[in-house]
Protein backbone atom coordinates (compact mmCIF):
# COMPACT_ATOMS: atom_id res chain seq x y z
CA UNK A 1 0.00 0.00 0.00
CA UNK A 2 2.83 2.39 0.90
CA UNK A 3 4.54 1.66 -2.44
CA UNK A 4 1.24 2.32 -4.23
CA UNK A 5 0.86 5.65 -2.43
CA UNK A 6 4.44 6.61 -3.22
CA UNK A 7 3.93 5.77 -6.90
CA UNK A 8 0.64 7.67 -7.02
CA UNK A 9 2.20 10.65 -5.28
CA UNK A 10 5.06 10.66 -7.76
CA UNK A 11 2.63 10.45 -10.68
CA UNK A 12 0.56 13.34 -9.36
CA UNK A 13 3.68 15.43 -8.83
CA UNK A 14 4.86 14.71 -12.37
CA UNK A 15 1.48 15.60 -13.84
CA UNK A 16 1.36 18.78 -11.76
CA UNK A 17 4.82 19.80 -12.94
CA UNK A 18 3.80 19.07 -16.54
CA UNK A 19 0.61 21.14 -16.12
CA UNK A 20 2.52 24.05 -14.59
CA UNK A 21 5.10 23.89 -17.38
CA UNK A 22 2.42 23.85 -20.04
CA UNK A 23 0.52 26.70 -18.35
CA UNK A 24 3.66 28.79 -18.11
CA UNK A 25 4.58 28.13 -21.72
CA UNK A 26 1.05 29.11 -22.81
CA UNK A 27 1.36 32.48 -21.06
CA UNK A 28 2.18 35.35 -23.38
CA UNK A 29 5.27 37.32 -22.54
CA UNK A 30 4.69 40.28 -20.26
CA UNK A 31 4.96 43.56 -22.16
CA UNK A 32 5.73 46.75 -20.30
CA UNK A 33 4.97 50.08 -21.95
CA UNK A 34 7.33 52.40 -20.14
CA UNK A 35 7.25 56.05 -19.28
CA UNK A 36 4.14 57.19 -21.15
CA UNK A 37 1.46 59.70 -20.29
CA UNK A 38 -1.62 57.63 -19.42
CA UNK A 39 -5.07 59.11 -20.02
CA UNK A 40 -7.06 56.59 -17.99
CA UNK A 41 -10.48 57.18 -19.56
CA UNK A 42 -12.20 58.36 -16.37
CA UNK A 43 -11.03 61.95 -16.53
CA UNK A 44 -7.67 61.42 -14.86
CA UNK A 45 -4.13 61.35 -16.22
CA UNK A 46 -0.82 59.91 -15.00
CA UNK A 47 2.49 61.28 -16.23
CA UNK A 48 5.55 59.13 -17.02
CA UNK A 49 3.89 55.93 -15.90
CA UNK A 50 4.33 52.29 -16.88
CA UNK A 51 1.56 50.05 -18.18
CA UNK A 52 1.97 46.26 -18.25
CA UNK A 53 -0.08 43.98 -20.50
CA UNK A 54 -0.22 40.20 -20.84
CA UNK A 55 -2.62 37.71 -22.40
CA UNK A 56 -4.69 40.49 -23.94
CA UNK A 57 -5.31 42.36 -20.69
CA UNK A 58 -3.84 45.14 -18.60
CA UNK A 59 -2.12 43.58 -15.58
CA UNK A 60 -0.75 46.67 -13.85
CA UNK A 61 -0.58 50.44 -14.00
CA UNK A 62 2.47 51.95 -12.33
CA UNK A 63 5.60 50.28 -11.05
CA UNK A 64 6.00 46.67 -12.16
CA UNK A 65 8.70 44.01 -11.93
CA UNK A 66 9.79 44.02 -15.55
CA UNK A 67 12.23 41.12 -15.26
CA UNK A 68 11.95 39.01 -18.41
CA UNK A 69 9.39 41.36 -19.94
CA UNK A 70 9.40 42.93 -23.37
CA UNK A 71 10.12 46.61 -22.77
CA UNK A 72 8.69 49.27 -25.08
CA UNK A 73 9.94 52.80 -24.43
CA UNK A 74 7.01 55.22 -24.77
CA UNK A 75 8.56 58.27 -23.17
CA UNK A 76 7.00 61.36 -24.75
CA UNK A 77 3.98 59.43 -26.02
CA UNK A 78 0.40 59.24 -24.74
CA UNK A 79 -1.62 56.07 -24.12
CA UNK A 80 -5.41 56.01 -23.76
CA UNK A 81 -8.09 53.33 -24.03
CA UNK A 82 -8.96 52.62 -27.65
CA UNK A 83 -12.02 54.62 -28.68
CA UNK A 84 -15.60 53.39 -29.14
CA UNK A 85 -18.11 54.54 -31.77
CA UNK A 86 -21.60 54.15 -30.30
CA UNK A 87 -23.50 54.88 -33.52
CA UNK A 88 -22.64 53.50 -36.95
CA UNK A 89 -24.03 51.29 -39.70
CA UNK A 90 -21.60 48.60 -40.79
CA UNK A 91 -21.47 46.58 -43.97
CA UNK A 92 -22.86 48.93 -46.61
CA UNK A 93 -19.80 51.13 -47.17
CA UNK A 94 -16.93 49.52 -49.11
CA UNK A 95 -13.74 50.73 -50.73
CA UNK A 96 -15.47 51.06 -54.09
CA UNK A 97 -18.95 52.29 -53.21
CA UNK A 98 -21.95 52.20 -50.89
CA UNK A 99 -25.01 49.96 -50.90
CA UNK A 100 -26.55 46.58 -50.13
CA UNK A 101 -24.40 44.81 -52.72
CA UNK A 102 -21.39 45.33 -50.44
CA UNK A 103 -22.92 43.67 -47.40
CA UNK A 104 -20.89 40.54 -46.56
CA UNK A 105 -18.82 39.08 -43.74
CA UNK A 106 -15.68 40.05 -45.64
CA UNK A 107 -16.77 43.67 -45.93
CA UNK A 108 -17.86 43.80 -42.29
CA UNK A 109 -14.39 42.67 -41.25
CA UNK A 110 -12.86 45.29 -43.54
CA UNK A 111 -15.02 47.96 -41.86
CA UNK A 112 -13.96 46.74 -38.41
CA UNK A 113 -10.30 46.75 -39.41
CA UNK A 114 -10.68 50.35 -40.59
CA UNK A 115 -12.01 51.19 -37.15
CA UNK A 116 -9.05 49.45 -35.52
CA UNK A 117 -6.64 51.28 -37.83
CA UNK A 118 -7.99 54.57 -36.49
CA UNK A 119 -7.74 53.42 -32.87
CA UNK A 120 -11.25 52.11 -32.17
CA UNK A 121 -11.84 49.02 -30.06
CA UNK A 122 -15.57 48.62 -30.64
CA UNK A 123 -18.46 49.93 -32.72
CA UNK A 124 -22.23 49.76 -32.28
CA UNK A 125 -24.07 49.08 -35.55
CA UNK A 126 -27.50 50.59 -35.08
CA UNK A 127 -30.38 48.55 -36.45
CA UNK A 128 -29.26 47.63 -39.98
CA UNK A 129 -27.71 44.16 -39.67
CA UNK A 130 -29.09 40.61 -39.94
CA UNK A 131 -28.75 39.17 -36.43
CA UNK A 132 -27.34 35.76 -37.51
CA UNK A 133 -24.55 37.44 -39.49
CA UNK A 134 -23.66 39.85 -36.68
CA UNK A 135 -23.77 37.12 -34.04
CA UNK A 136 -21.49 34.87 -36.12
CA UNK A 137 -19.04 37.74 -36.49
CA UNK A 138 -19.12 38.35 -32.75
CA UNK A 139 -18.22 34.69 -32.23
CA UNK A 140 -15.36 35.06 -34.73
CA UNK A 141 -14.04 38.03 -32.75
CA UNK A 142 -14.23 36.10 -29.47
CA UNK A 143 -12.39 33.17 -31.09
CA UNK A 144 -9.67 35.44 -32.44
CA UNK A 145 -10.51 34.63 -36.07
CA UNK A 146 -9.97 38.24 -37.14
CA UNK A 147 -8.14 41.19 -35.62
CA UNK A 148 -10.15 44.39 -35.63
CA UNK A 149 -12.75 46.26 -33.62
CA UNK A 150 -15.52 44.42 -31.79
CA UNK A 151 -18.99 44.65 -33.36
CA UNK A 152 -22.16 45.22 -31.35
CA UNK A 153 -25.53 45.46 -33.07
CA UNK A 154 -29.20 46.20 -32.53
CA UNK A 155 -32.44 44.98 -34.05
CA UNK A 156 -34.21 47.87 -35.77
CA UNK A 157 -37.81 48.73 -34.87
CA UNK A 158 -40.23 51.17 -36.54
CA UNK A 159 -43.66 51.21 -38.17
CA UNK A 160 -43.90 48.42 -40.79
CA UNK A 161 -41.64 48.99 -43.78
CA UNK A 162 -40.14 52.18 -42.37
CA UNK A 163 -37.35 53.48 -40.14
CA UNK A 164 -34.07 54.41 -41.87
CA UNK A 165 -33.83 57.34 -44.24
CA UNK A 166 -35.52 56.52 -47.53
CA UNK A 167 -32.25 55.86 -49.36
CA UNK A 168 -30.93 53.58 -46.62
CA UNK A 169 -34.30 51.87 -46.18
CA UNK A 170 -34.12 50.48 -49.72
CA UNK A 171 -30.64 49.07 -49.07
CA UNK A 172 -31.56 47.51 -45.71
CA UNK A 173 -34.57 45.76 -47.24
CA UNK A 174 -32.31 44.44 -50.00
CA UNK A 175 -29.97 42.94 -47.38
CA UNK A 176 -32.98 41.34 -45.71
CA UNK A 177 -33.80 39.62 -49.00
CA UNK A 178 -30.18 38.66 -49.59
CA UNK A 179 -29.88 36.87 -46.24
CA UNK A 180 -33.53 35.77 -46.00
CA UNK A 181 -33.75 37.11 -42.45
CA UNK A 182 -35.31 40.09 -40.75
CA UNK A 183 -33.46 43.31 -39.96
CA UNK A 184 -36.29 45.84 -39.55
CA UNK A 185 -39.15 44.81 -37.27
CA UNK A 186 -42.43 46.55 -38.08
CA UNK A 187 -44.56 47.42 -35.05
CA UNK A 188 -48.28 47.98 -35.62
CA UNK A 189 -49.38 48.22 -32.00
CA UNK A 190 -48.32 47.65 -28.38
CA UNK A 191 -49.14 43.95 -28.43
CA UNK A 192 -46.98 43.41 -31.51
CA UNK A 193 -44.20 45.38 -29.84
CA UNK A 194 -44.30 43.23 -26.71
CA UNK A 195 -44.26 39.98 -28.68
CA UNK A 196 -41.44 41.16 -30.96
CA UNK A 197 -39.22 42.21 -28.07
CA UNK A 198 -39.79 38.85 -26.37
CA UNK A 199 -38.91 37.04 -29.60
CA UNK A 200 -35.70 39.02 -30.02
CA UNK A 201 -34.70 38.40 -26.43
CA UNK A 202 -35.14 34.68 -27.07
CA UNK A 203 -32.90 35.08 -30.13
CA UNK A 204 -30.14 36.51 -27.91
CA UNK A 205 -30.41 40.08 -29.17
CA UNK A 206 -29.32 42.55 -26.49
CA UNK A 207 -29.98 45.95 -28.07
CA UNK A 208 -32.99 47.52 -29.75
CA UNK A 209 -32.92 50.59 -31.97
CA UNK A 210 -36.15 52.60 -32.33
CA UNK A 211 -36.83 55.09 -35.09
CA UNK A 212 -39.18 57.84 -33.87
CA UNK A 213 -39.18 60.04 -36.94
CA UNK A 214 -41.62 60.80 -39.75
CA UNK A 215 -38.80 61.69 -42.16
CA UNK A 216 -40.28 65.06 -43.04
CA UNK A 217 -43.74 63.60 -43.55
CA UNK A 218 -42.62 60.75 -45.84
CA UNK A 219 -42.98 58.07 -43.15
CA UNK A 220 -45.28 57.26 -40.27
CA UNK A 221 -43.96 58.14 -36.83
CA UNK A 222 -43.77 55.49 -34.11
CA UNK A 223 -46.44 56.23 -31.50
CA UNK A 224 -45.84 56.69 -27.76
CA UNK A 225 -48.00 53.66 -26.92
CA UNK A 226 -45.73 51.46 -29.03
CA UNK A 227 -42.38 52.79 -27.83
CA UNK A 228 -43.57 52.56 -24.22
CA UNK A 229 -44.46 48.90 -24.78
CA UNK A 230 -41.01 48.29 -26.30
CA UNK A 231 -39.17 49.93 -23.40
CA UNK A 232 -41.24 48.24 -20.69
CA UNK A 233 -40.87 44.78 -22.23
CA UNK A 234 -37.17 45.28 -22.96
CA UNK A 235 -36.60 46.08 -19.30
CA UNK A 236 -38.02 42.69 -18.35
CA UNK A 237 -35.34 41.01 -20.48
CA UNK A 238 -32.46 43.34 -19.53
CA UNK A 239 -32.27 44.69 -23.08
CA UNK A 240 -31.12 48.23 -23.88
CA UNK A 241 -33.25 50.53 -26.03
CA UNK A 242 -31.58 53.28 -28.07
CA UNK A 243 -33.50 55.85 -30.09
CA UNK A 244 -33.24 57.78 -33.31
CA UNK A 245 -35.62 60.63 -32.53
CA UNK A 246 -36.93 63.43 -34.68
CA UNK A 247 -36.26 66.39 -32.42
CA UNK A 248 -35.63 67.44 -28.84
CA UNK A 249 -39.37 67.71 -28.13
CA UNK A 250 -39.66 63.92 -28.39
CA UNK A 251 -36.97 63.23 -25.81
CA UNK A 252 -38.73 63.94 -22.50
CA UNK A 253 -41.51 61.40 -23.08
CA UNK A 254 -39.06 58.82 -24.39
CA UNK A 255 -36.99 59.21 -21.22
CA UNK A 256 -40.13 58.72 -19.14
CA UNK A 257 -40.92 55.62 -21.19
CA UNK A 258 -37.62 54.07 -20.08
CA UNK A 259 -35.25 54.23 -23.05
CA UNK A 260 -31.52 54.12 -22.36
CA UNK A 261 -30.02 56.53 -24.87
CA UNK A 262 -30.38 58.80 -27.90
CA UNK A 263 -28.33 58.27 -31.04
CA UNK A 264 -28.94 61.82 -32.30
CA UNK A 265 -28.59 64.74 -29.92
CA UNK A 266 -30.95 67.13 -31.74
CA UNK A 267 -29.08 69.88 -29.95
CA UNK A 268 -30.12 73.49 -30.33
CA UNK A 269 -32.56 76.03 -29.00
CA UNK A 270 -35.09 73.41 -27.81
CA UNK A 271 -32.45 71.46 -25.87
CA UNK A 272 -31.78 73.21 -22.58
CA UNK A 273 -30.98 72.62 -18.94
CA UNK A 274 -34.35 71.05 -17.88
CA UNK A 275 -33.98 68.30 -20.49
CA UNK A 276 -30.31 67.86 -19.61
CA UNK A 277 -31.24 67.39 -15.93
CA UNK A 278 -33.90 64.85 -16.87
CA UNK A 279 -31.29 62.92 -18.89
CA UNK A 280 -28.84 62.96 -15.97
CA UNK A 281 -31.44 61.89 -13.41
CA UNK A 282 -32.49 58.95 -15.59
CA UNK A 283 -28.89 57.99 -16.54
CA UNK A 284 -29.79 58.30 -20.23
CA UNK A 285 -26.96 59.16 -22.63
CA UNK A 286 -26.87 61.35 -25.73
CA UNK A 287 -24.79 60.91 -28.87
CA UNK A 288 -24.57 64.48 -30.25
CA UNK A 289 -23.88 63.16 -33.77
CA UNK A 290 -22.78 66.54 -35.12
CA UNK A 291 -20.33 65.51 -37.82
CA UNK A 292 -22.91 63.80 -40.03
CA UNK A 293 -24.27 67.15 -41.19
CA UNK A 294 -21.04 69.11 -41.03
CA UNK A 295 -18.48 66.77 -42.62
CA UNK A 296 -20.60 66.20 -45.72
CA UNK A 297 -20.02 69.88 -46.57
CA UNK A 298 -16.27 69.65 -46.11
CA UNK A 299 -13.63 68.46 -48.58
CA UNK A 300 -12.60 65.63 -46.28
CA UNK A 301 -11.00 63.79 -49.20
CA UNK A 302 -8.21 66.41 -49.12
CA UNK A 303 -7.35 65.41 -45.54
CA UNK A 304 -4.12 63.36 -45.37
CA UNK A 305 -5.47 61.51 -42.31
CA UNK A 306 -8.32 60.10 -44.42
CA UNK A 307 -6.16 59.60 -47.50
CA UNK A 308 -4.14 57.04 -45.50
CA UNK A 309 -6.92 54.51 -46.03
CA UNK A 310 -8.33 55.46 -49.44
CA UNK A 311 -7.37 55.25 -53.08
CA UNK A 312 -6.70 58.56 -54.79
CA UNK A 313 -9.85 58.05 -56.84
CA UNK A 314 -12.02 57.54 -53.76
CA UNK A 315 -10.42 60.49 -51.98
CA UNK A 316 -11.08 62.75 -54.96
CA UNK A 317 -14.79 61.84 -54.76
CA UNK A 318 -14.84 63.40 -51.26
CA UNK A 319 -12.48 66.27 -51.98
CA UNK A 320 -12.53 69.84 -53.20
CA UNK A 321 -13.13 68.70 -56.78
CA UNK A 322 -16.76 68.12 -55.70
CA UNK A 323 -18.79 71.32 -55.91
CA UNK A 324 -20.79 70.62 -52.74
CA UNK A 325 -17.66 70.18 -50.59
CA UNK A 326 -15.74 73.19 -49.30
CA UNK A 327 -11.98 73.19 -48.88
CA UNK A 328 -12.20 76.14 -46.45
CA UNK A 329 -15.30 75.27 -44.46
CA UNK A 330 -16.46 77.85 -41.91
CA UNK A 331 -19.07 76.77 -39.34
CA UNK A 332 -22.17 78.91 -38.92
CA UNK A 333 -21.55 81.04 -35.83
CA UNK A 334 -25.19 81.24 -34.68
CA UNK A 335 -25.67 77.50 -35.09
CA UNK A 336 -22.46 76.81 -33.17
CA UNK A 337 -23.69 79.05 -30.35
CA UNK A 338 -26.92 77.09 -30.00
CA UNK A 339 -25.08 73.76 -30.09
CA UNK A 340 -22.58 75.01 -27.50
CA UNK A 341 -25.40 75.99 -25.14
CA UNK A 342 -26.90 72.48 -25.35
CA UNK A 343 -23.54 70.81 -24.72
CA UNK A 344 -22.91 73.14 -21.79
CA UNK A 345 -26.32 72.28 -20.35
CA UNK A 346 -25.53 68.56 -20.47
CA UNK A 347 -22.11 69.04 -18.90
CA UNK A 348 -23.52 71.28 -16.15
CA UNK A 349 -26.28 68.77 -15.39
CA UNK A 350 -23.89 65.80 -15.40
CA UNK A 351 -25.60 64.09 -18.34
CA UNK A 352 -23.50 61.55 -20.21
CA UNK A 353 -22.28 62.50 -23.68
CA UNK A 354 -21.20 59.52 -25.79
CA UNK A 355 -19.17 59.50 -28.99
CA UNK A 356 -21.01 58.36 -32.12
CA UNK A 357 -20.80 59.23 -35.80
CA UNK A 358 -23.54 57.50 -37.85
CA UNK A 359 -20.71 56.40 -40.14
CA UNK A 360 -21.86 54.14 -42.98
CA UNK A 361 -25.47 55.35 -42.98
CA UNK A 362 -24.88 57.45 -46.07
CA UNK A 363 -22.15 57.41 -48.73
CA UNK A 364 -18.99 59.30 -47.94
CA UNK A 365 -19.09 59.28 -44.12
CA UNK A 366 -16.10 57.00 -43.45
CA UNK A 367 -15.45 54.63 -40.57
CA UNK A 368 -12.94 55.60 -37.89
CA UNK A 369 -11.88 58.89 -39.42
CA UNK A 370 -15.21 60.53 -38.61
CA UNK A 371 -14.84 59.64 -34.93
CA UNK A 372 -11.71 61.76 -34.61
CA UNK A 373 -13.41 64.63 -36.40
CA UNK A 374 -16.43 64.33 -34.08
CA UNK A 375 -14.13 64.77 -31.07
CA UNK A 376 -12.72 67.86 -32.75
CA UNK A 377 -16.23 69.33 -33.13
CA UNK A 378 -17.01 68.66 -29.45
CA UNK A 379 -13.98 70.67 -28.37
CA UNK A 380 -14.72 73.50 -30.79
CA UNK A 381 -18.17 73.76 -29.18
CA UNK A 382 -16.83 74.02 -25.64
CA UNK A 383 -16.01 70.60 -24.27
CA UNK A 384 -12.51 70.16 -22.88
CA UNK A 385 -10.32 67.58 -24.64
CA UNK A 386 -10.58 65.38 -21.55
CA UNK A 387 -14.40 65.54 -21.60
CA UNK A 388 -14.38 64.60 -25.27
CA UNK A 389 -12.07 61.63 -24.62
CA UNK A 390 -14.25 60.40 -21.74
CA UNK A 391 -17.22 60.49 -24.15
CA UNK A 392 -15.32 58.20 -26.52
CA UNK A 393 -13.97 55.79 -23.88
CA UNK A 394 -15.51 55.08 -20.47
CA UNK A 395 -18.89 56.73 -21.16
CA UNK A 396 -19.35 54.77 -24.38
CA UNK A 397 -18.17 51.51 -22.80
CA UNK A 398 -20.47 51.82 -19.80
CA UNK A 399 -23.62 52.51 -21.81
CA UNK A 400 -22.85 49.70 -24.27
CA UNK A 401 -22.21 47.18 -21.49
CA UNK A 402 -18.54 46.77 -22.43
CA UNK A 403 -17.36 46.07 -18.91
CA UNK A 404 -13.75 45.33 -19.96
CA UNK A 405 -13.31 48.43 -22.12
CA UNK A 406 -12.96 52.16 -21.73
CA UNK A 407 -10.39 52.38 -18.92
CA UNK A 408 -6.70 51.83 -18.35
CA UNK A 409 -6.91 49.66 -15.24
CA UNK A 410 -5.87 46.14 -14.21
CA UNK A 411 -8.25 43.52 -15.60
CA UNK A 412 -9.39 45.64 -18.54
CA UNK A 413 -8.71 44.62 -22.12
CA UNK A 414 -5.44 45.78 -23.63
CA UNK A 415 -7.25 47.81 -26.31
CA UNK A 416 -4.92 50.77 -26.54
CA UNK A 417 -4.48 53.88 -28.67
CA UNK A 418 -0.91 55.21 -28.49
CA UNK A 419 -0.27 58.74 -29.74
CA UNK A 420 2.84 60.70 -30.64
CA UNK A 421 1.39 63.90 -29.16
CA UNK A 422 -0.80 64.90 -26.22
CA UNK A 423 -4.53 65.23 -27.11
CA UNK A 424 -5.08 67.24 -23.92
CA UNK A 425 -3.05 70.01 -25.54
CA UNK A 426 -4.90 69.74 -28.86
CA UNK A 427 -7.69 67.23 -29.48
CA UNK A 428 -6.48 66.89 -33.08
CA UNK A 429 -3.50 65.02 -31.66
CA UNK A 430 -5.71 61.91 -31.51
CA UNK A 431 -4.83 61.74 -35.20
CA UNK A 432 -1.10 61.44 -34.43
CA UNK A 433 -1.29 57.65 -34.05
CA UNK A 434 1.89 55.77 -33.18
CA UNK A 435 0.32 52.32 -32.81
CA UNK A 436 -2.88 50.51 -31.83
CA UNK A 437 -3.34 47.37 -29.75
CA UNK A 438 -6.52 45.28 -29.81
CA UNK A 439 -6.60 42.57 -27.17
CA UNK A 440 -2.87 43.08 -26.64
CA UNK A 441 -2.09 42.43 -30.31
CA UNK A 442 -0.61 45.11 -32.50
CA UNK A 443 -2.63 46.28 -35.48
CA UNK A 444 -0.41 46.16 -38.56
CA UNK A 445 -1.43 49.60 -39.72
CA UNK A 446 1.16 49.95 -42.48
CA UNK A 447 0.09 46.63 -44.00
CA UNK A 448 -3.59 47.59 -43.91
CA UNK A 449 -2.82 51.00 -45.36
CA UNK A 450 -0.91 49.43 -48.23
CA UNK A 451 -3.76 47.04 -49.02
CA UNK A 452 -6.44 49.73 -48.94
CA UNK A 453 -4.66 52.36 -50.97
CA UNK A 454 -3.80 49.99 -53.82
CA UNK A 455 -7.42 48.92 -54.35
CA UNK A 456 -8.59 50.30 -57.68
CA UNK A 457 -12.04 51.83 -57.85
CA UNK A 458 -14.26 49.87 -60.21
Amino acid sequence: MNNYRATLSGLVSSLLCLFLFQSASAQEQLTVLQGARLILGDGSVLEQTDLAIQNGAIVSVGNVNAAGAEIIDLRGKTVLPALIDAHAHLGYEAATGWGAENYSVENLIDNLQRYAYYGFAAVFSAGSDPAPVAQALQADFDNGDYLGARMLFAAGMAPPGQGPNNQFLTEALAVENQYDTQILYGLEDAATAQATVAQLANDDVHFLKLWVDDRGGTQRKLTPAIYRAVATTADQYDMRVFVHQQNADDMADLINAGVHGFLHGRLGDDFGLPLARQLADANVFVVPNLGLAELRRQAIGDDAFLQQTMTSVAAAQLGSEVATRQADFTPDASQDAALSQSLAAMLNAGADIVLGTDAGAVPGHPFGYTGHRELEIYVRLGMTPMQALVAGTSNAARHLGLDENGLLAPGYRADLLILDANPLDDIRNTQQIDRVYIGGKIIERSQLRSEWTRIQAQ
